[in-house]
Order: structure tokens, then C-alpha cells, then sequence
């Protein structure tokens, strides 16, 4: 029996932690001692309120007595001693009263003076537990965001735990594609695959076409040497290399007109169909 109790106990603390929320707990504990600091001060407001009453007493029998001290010289004054004495017994009576009712207002005054230390001393814990609360509040509103943005990015979290999953299959998918795509890269380079756009060069001809381009330039460079007179010989300077095959080169000569002779200084210009006649 003993046992199921402690059970039960242990899973009621359970659930009763996990519906607590601190800060809704720490503003309800404030209300209440809010609530305590108010009962204190109606406490003093009252005692205060006695206080005035008791003063406002004894100035009334202040008055009576000084009253009853100008009726008495006055019956004396007229010769009524017995008038007198009854006022100065009256008097005696109030000051009596006055006496006890000093007392009392001693009392209240101690009791209000008392409670008024009191409540400023409640009024001080009770500031200093709000700034506490709002502290304490606004710490763990931090501790909470930064353990659920962790969770959340470590995929821990059980709300944000579809979005990790969904960024891990982005991540998977996009290396797939980087790796295809990498992939068809080496078989256009390698020839293994056509470029249709025709942009695509394989490796040989890449090559050749680098090769042609650093020929090219070395003869540029001779010619501008000679130009300068820093090089070698104009007979001597290295002919460019051909890109062209050996059967367009020589069609390329068949299709040419001929180069017609240059006219010296002194010699009339020949034409060729003139040359052609002279010869038959």
C-alpha cells in the first residue's frame, strides 16, 4: 500500500512539473505577498485610525475638565461651596479617564510605529523579490530559447525534428547532384561522351590548340626582336607551324589565282595574256 502511494505521489510530482510553468508561479507568489503588504497597511492605517480617535477623546475631556475647574471657581466665587465640589469630583473623574486613555494612546503609538517598520521592511522584500523575479523570469526565457534553438539545430528537437530531416535529405541530394554533374564533366573531357553545342573540346585537341597558340606567340615575339634589332636575321627567323592538314594546304594553292609580276622602274607592265600570246 505504502508502495502504490509512492507511486503515486511520484507520478503526480511528474506531471505537476510538467504543466508548472516557474514564471506563472513566481508572478502568483508576488501577488500574494503584494496581497500580505496590503493587509499590513490596512493594520496601520487602522491603528492609526484608534490613535486619532483616543487623541480626539482626550482633548474633549481636556476641555470638559477646564470647564469644570472655571465652574467650580465660579460656585465658589458664589458663595456655593457644594456646587464646587461637585465640579472639582467631576474633573477628578475625567482626569482619571485622561490618564487611562493616555496609556492607551501610548500603546497604539508604539503598536503604529511597530507595524509602520514593518510594513516598510515588507515593502523593501517585497521590491526586492520583484527584481529578483523579473530576473530570474528573464534568464530562463533565455535558457529556454537557447536549448530549443540547440535542439533545433542539432534535430533533437521533437518540433523542429521534420526540419532537420528535410535539411539532411537537401544536403544528401545536392551532393548526388554535384557528383553527377562532376561526373558528366570527365566523360565530355574525356571524348567518352558528344557535346552537342559543340562548345565541349576534348583533351587532344585542347592541346594542340594550346600548343599552336604558344608557337604563335614565339614567332611574334622573334619578329618584334628583329624589328628591334635585338633578334636574329629575317632568314633566319622560325616559321610559324600550320594547324592546316597537308591536303588542304595543297588545295588551297590549286584554287589561288597566280600572283602577278611586279612592275620595275623602267620596264613596261606585262599582262599575262600578253606573255601567253608571245609565247605561242
Amino acid at each position: 500500500m505504502k508502495r502504490m502511494a509512492f507511486i503515486f505521489r511520484a507520478k503526480a510530482n511528474k506531471a505537476l512539473d510538467k504543466i508548472e510553468d516557474p514564471a506563472e508561479t513566481l508572478d502568483y507568489s508576488y501577488q500574494k505577498q503584494l496581497e500580505l503588504l496590503q493587509k499590513v497597511r490596512r493594520g496601520v492605517a487602522d491603528v492609526a485610525t484608534s490613535r486619532k480617535r483616543l487623541e480626539l477623546q482626550i482633548s474633549q475631556l481636556t476641555q470638559q475638565i477646564a470647564k469644570l475647574e472655571q465652574q467650580a471657581r465660579q460656585a465658589l466665587s458664589l458663595g456655593r461651596e457644594d456646587l464646587a465640589r461637585e465640579a472639582l469630583t467631576r474633573r477628578s473623574g475625567l482626569e482619571a479617564q485622561i490618564q487611562d486613555l493616555q496609556g492607551q494612546l501610548a500603546n497604539l503609538q508604539a503598536e503604529e510605529q511597530k507595524l509602520t517598520l514593518a510594513a516598510q521592511r515588507l515593502q523593501a522584500k517585497v521590491d526586492a523579490f520583484r527584481t529578483r523575479k523579473e530576473t530570474i523570469k528573464a534568464q530562463y526565457t533565455a535558457a529556454e530559447a537557447q536549448t530549443r534553438i540547440n535542439e533545433a539545430i542539432s534535430g533533437i528537437s521533437e518540433e523542429m525534428g521534420d526540419v532537420g530531416l528535410a535539411i539532411q535529405r537537401m544536403e544528401d541530394r545536392t551532393a548526388q547532384m554535384q557528383a553527377r554533374a562532376s561526373a558528366v564533366d570527365e566523360l565530355l573531357a574525356s571524348g567518352a561522351l558528344d557535346d552537342f553545342t559543340g562548345q565541349q573540346k576534348d583533351d587532344i585537341t585542347a592541346e594542340l590548340e594550346r600548343m599552336s597558340s604558344q608557337s604563335q606567340v614565339e614567332l611574334e615575339l622573334e619578329r618584334m626582336k628583329h624589328e628591334l634589332g635585338m633578334g636574329a636575321p629575317a632568314g633566319q627567323l622560325p616559321q610559324a607551324p600550320s594547324t592546316q592538314q597537308p591536303g588542304q594546304q595543297a588545295y588551297q594553292a590549286q584554287q589561288l589565282p597566280p600572283t602577278p609580276p611586279v612592275a620595275r622602274e623602267g620596264q613596261p607592265h606585262q599582262h599575262p595574256q600578253n606573255h601567253q600570246g608571245e609565247g605561242a
